[in-house]
């Protein structure tokens, strides 16, 4: 018979928010392992990886990016550090303005909210781009490489006997007292990090998921400088060398995960609208984004359960939420700390209490 494993944590997932979720436990000296199951496909490895200061059509500035901006660039550089990676670099976008509509909008942000916004001098970037309209930029942006990331710290894990390559079933959850069991580990608590699994979690299935999907391209676009992001009606991101990421879809009705025909047409026609280079179609992929109807992360222990514990929800902006949340979680389940009211799970108290 196999002996019992104590640790004070359990997490589920080794995705963005997992990785981050066991990295603070790591700085802080406390126990933990991290199951993670390598045959489900996690959104981490589909996505942008940006961190954008500003959102949306109107141009306005992202939920508590004032004070999330700053400690996830930290974070990830130590991160970086502590792996001996290079993940995160200072990308700009050049937002090259679709309609006179479009630029009229970035044109009243310049006037009166100019943090982060600034002009660009469009005759630098004719060779690369049609702009009929102008181009404008967007400072304090980055873009983190999550697959680097993700794999370093996964190896990192392995090597430290840290990380079980299994798949977490729900069904194996014994809760006792002041503790929780899951086949051969004890723990004090389990922390759901499992993205869009989580709508499967019997525990946590009441809360208001709304999970999208998001499709790229992947294409190879030789001369193009990789040290922006461009956004026009897409999005066109550095991946690696010269091969850039293209996206991305927030499709809410779906019947699979399987790439369309119709967004890679739809991505090579507004290509062709506004790219000068020519460029070639490597790959197509896509994911499923764990993301929800309040567009706030679910943060916070279980109000009937307090041996689970849930970090998710994060949605598009997980690039810049996934370290600072998971960091507020770990402030409240070791020091007591509250969590910021508009991702506490302390607003689904009712919903979740209902649960048996």
């Amino acid at each position: 018979m196999q002996a019992t494993e104590k640790v004070k944590y359990l997490i589920i997932g080794q995705g963005l928010v997992g990785t981050w979720m066991s990295y603070h436990l790591d700085n802080a000296g406390i126990s933990y392992k991290v199951v993670n199951d390598l045959t489900i496909q996690s959104a981490t490895s589909v996505a942008s990886g940006v961190i954008n200061p500003v959102t949306g059509r109107r141009i306005v500035q992202t939920w508590l990016i004032e004070t999330i901006l700053p400690y996830a660039v930290k974070q990830y550089q130590d991160i970086a550090d502590k792996l001996n990676i290079e993940i995160i670099k200072s990308a700009p976008i050049m937002l090259i303005h679709p309609s006179l509509q479009m630029k009229e909008s970035f044109d009243y942000r310049m006037a009166h909210e100019n943090i982060y916004l600034f002009n660009q001098d469009p005759t630098a970037w004719t060779p690369y781009f049609k702009m009929p309209f102008g181009i404008g930029a967007i400072d304090e942006c980055y873009w983190m490489d999550l697959n680097t990331m993700t794999k370093h710290w996964h190896h990192y894990l392995t090597t430290t006997g840290k990380y079980i390559s299994d798949h977490f079933s729900y069904s194996d959850i014994e809760l006792k007292e002041n503790v929780v069991n899951w086949k051969n580990i004890q723990a004090e608590k389990i922390i759901f990090c499992d993205g869009v699994n989580a709508m499967n979690n019997p525990y946590f299935n009441a809360l208001p998921f709304a999970p999208n999907k998001g499709e790229a391209l992947i294409i190879k676009v030789p001369g193009l400088p990789n040290n922006h992001i461009y956004k026009n009606n897409v999005s066109i991101v550095p991946w690696k060398d010269d091969l850039f990421w293209v996206g991305s879809s927030y499709e809410w009705k779906f019947s699979d995960s399987n790439p369309t025909t119709s967004f890679k047409e739809k991505m090579i026609q507004s290509l062709d609208l506004f790219l000068e280079l020519p460029y070639e179609v490597m790959e197509h992929i896509t994911g499923i984004r764990p993301a929800n109807t309040q567009r706030r992360p679910f943060v916070g222990i279980h109000p009937v359960y307090p041996q689970l514990a849930i970090c998710n929800g994060m949605g598009t902006k997980g690039c810049s939420l996934a370290p600072y949340f998971t960091n507020e979680l770990l402030g409240h389940m070791e020091q007591g700390h509250p969590i910021e009211p508009e991702a506490s799970l302390d607003r689904f108290k009712s919903i979740l209490s209902g649960i048996k």
